[in-house]
């Protein structure tokens, strides 16, 4: 952690200084108050809205009833006159990522004192070296969080103990910190249902957790090469491909998209919205100008042994929101030099495409995910 800056402020008439720490991507603070148990939650959310931030040194089960009352106002702030149902899709999608910031940033604004054990100096304050070591990393001395990043990094170590029941490889993946899980079971069993061209070999490009490389060997696949960039994301597939005993046949490795090399199958999950993403923990979601979605489609004629596929595994959400058509889509296509020999559509079944208070449910309620088999 010594890459995180030093922040420095006034307590208790003295100098003090720590690191900032932010999964968030937050800046380090401007302004820094001392909040304590008798702290109004009218005063703490006014201050978090002016941009102050407030270092709590009172109970710990206290500030988690903080962090709930600034939830509670967040929500309930006046909403704008103009309904999601009355804009375009991208208007409304802009509206709703930038109110999902605002809300992150008041929110973000509640911070925790930690020491570099990852111990929190407060009263009634639990046990979270654990989840903090395997989402913050080692510390080289005190530093200050917030109590959203806490709590994120608490629900990630509980997912991660738990694991991810996956119907299609009858067994669970256990997702680490910051890897996108695998809870929308649709696009893994459209891979599990797809017709394998080859058992021979396969590519798994960007494999996350590794579901879909396990998913793969599973079905028989002698050999699977797995890549990724992120450090993450190779930490927890190799993981979880040496918990399903499957290290024998997948190999997972550093790549920028694909290994060296040809196979009869490549498959690919990029993210599915073509977006900057906010923070490191959005790039499994946003792909800004869907840079991995075409550097997949432009080299995966090069990758592909003759009569091989490439296995396209993507949402059509983004074209119900306006951020990219079909017809791009399918331009994309003829421009890596791609055919189209069959799709495979699924439903998602999670719970927000069946909210109609949620901002974006009209998209989402009309949203396709598709196996998309492409030859070279």
């Amino acid at each position: 952690m010594s890459s995180d800056p030093a922040i420095h402020w006034t307590e208790n008439g003295g100098g003090r200084v720590a690191r900032w720490r932010s999964q968030s991507g937050f800046s380090p603070p401007r302004r820094i108050l001392i909040g304590r148990d008798d702290m109004k939650a009218d005063v703490a959310y006014r201050l978090a809205c002016e941009g102050t931030t407030i270092l709590w040194r009172g109970d710990f089960q206290n500030a988690r009833q903080m962090l709930s009352a600034l939830a509670r106002r967040v929500k309930s702030k006046p909403k704008k006159q103009t309904s999601s149902a009355e804009m375009a899709p991208a208007q409304a999608f802009h509206l709703y990522r930038m109110a999902q910031a605002q809300r992150a940033r008041t929110l973000g604004m509640l911070v925790l004192p930690f020491e570099a054990d990852h111990s929190i100096p407060l009263s009634r304050a639990p046990d979270v070296q654990q989840p903090c070591l395997e989402a913050f990393g080692p510390a080289d001395g005190p530093y200050i969080a917030s109590l959203r990043d806490l709590l994120g990094a608490i629900g990630a170590h509980e997912w991660r103990k738990k694991g991810v029941e996956i119907p299609a490889l009858g067994d669970r993946i256990h997702p680490h910190y910051g890897v996108f899980s695998p809870v929308r079971g649709e696009y893994v069993d459209l891979l599990a249902q797809a017709p394998l061209p080859s058992l021979e070999r396969a590519f798994d490009i960007g494999t996350g957790t590794g579901v879909l490389a396990a998913v793969l060997a599973r079905r028989g696949l002698k050999r699977v090469l797995a890549t990724d960039l992120d450090p993450r994301a190779l930490a927890c597939a190799r993981d979880n491909i040496a918990r399903l005993g499957l290290a024998e046949r997948v190999d997972v490795f550093q790549a920028d998209l694909f290994p060296t090399g040809r196979a009869p199958l490549v498959v690919c999950n990029p993210p599915w919205i073509p977006a900057r993403p906010s923070s490191s923990l959005d790039q499994a979601v946003y792909d800004p100008d869907s840079r991995m979605l075409r550097g997949f489609l432009q080299g995966l004629g090069a990758h592909l042994e003759p009569g091989g596929e490439g296995w396209l595994i993507l949402s059509d959400l983004a074209e119900h929101l306006g951020l990219r058509s079909r017809a791009e889509l399918l331009a994309a296509f003829e421009e890596g030099g791609l055919k189209v020999v069959d799709r495979i559509d699924a439903r998602p079944a999670h719970r927000k495409a069946f909210d109609p208070s949620d901002p974006l449910h009209l998209a989402r309620s009309a949203e396709v995910t598709s196996l998309w088999r492409l030859t070279g």
